[in-house]
């Protein structure tokens, strides 16, 4: 699907077009930092699906939805959920609130795909979400980067409200914008352990166990009772 993406922040534009990076499905072919500007191009050029913010200065996303002569796909992003029921009123595909999961991304964009071409959703699927068992590293975005991380550095992973700190062994830490969920499914079956609703550990880094917490480095971290038997079922305790 050729795709655009129009949203007036710089950082929600960078993650969005990571995001399509990541489906071999999606071809970006333009970003617009307002929708006036993008008016005249998806008039004019064959745009199969938009990627929208609602709220932009001066010319809001559902404005330049009823200004467009051609109707492409779209799919809403906002930081703020009180337009949904008008985005659907719209005949929008999705409305993704932000800050946007990968996962929350690619159902919609599986969703959108599927109403151009059925045939095509099981493919998109299978190249996006099956986990190379072999790879021992995964990059993050940071910043304006995708920084590359080898399982083997990462100390332990702290959840914040919108980001994560993966924490490692040169002292220092990552801020990234991605879920602990997330990263729990992609790092379980490395050597990692959740044991806590805000941290991920890797278990080759743990120095010892005291009572309900974890000796990491020079950092004690908490063990909550939910994640405590699991925990304890995995390194034989």
């Amino acid at each position: 699907m050729k795709c655009v993406i129009i949203d007036d922040e710089p950082l929600a534009v960078d993650l969005l077009k990571d995001f399509v990076s990541k489906v071999d499905s999606l071809e970006l072919i333009s970003t617009f930092n307002n929708a006036i500007d993008a008016v005249s191009f998806i008039n004019q050029n064959n745009v199969e699906l938009i990627f929208l913010d609602i709220q932009m200065p001066h010319f809001s996303g559902i404005e330049f939805l009823n200004t467009i002569e051609k109707k492409p796909l779209i799919i809403f992003t906002t930081a703020y959920s009180d337009y949904a029921v008008e985005g659907f009123n719209l005949g929008a595909v999705d409305y993704l609130v932000k800050p946007i999961p990968f996962h929350r991304f690619l159902k919609s964009v599986v969703r959108a795909q599927q109403i151009l071409n059925p045939t095509a959703v099981q493919a998109i699927s299978e190249i996006t979400t099956v986990p190379d068992t072999e790879q021992d590293f995964m990059f993050v975005r940071a910043e304006y980067e995708n920084v590359k991380m080898n399982f083997s550095d990462i100390l332990f992973i702290e959840g914040l409200k919108d980001y994560v700190k993966i924490y490692t062994t040169d002292n220092k830490f990552t801020l990234t914008l991605i879920s602990l969920i997330k990263l729990e499914n992609l790092l379980s079956s490395k050597g990692f352990s959740r044991i806590h609703r805000s941290y991920i550990i890797n278990i080759k880094h743990v120095k010892s166990i005291q009572k309900n917490k974890v000796l990491i480095s020079d950092k004690r971290i908490p063990i909550s009772e939910s994640y405590k038997n699991a925990f304890f079922e995995r390194i034989n305790l």
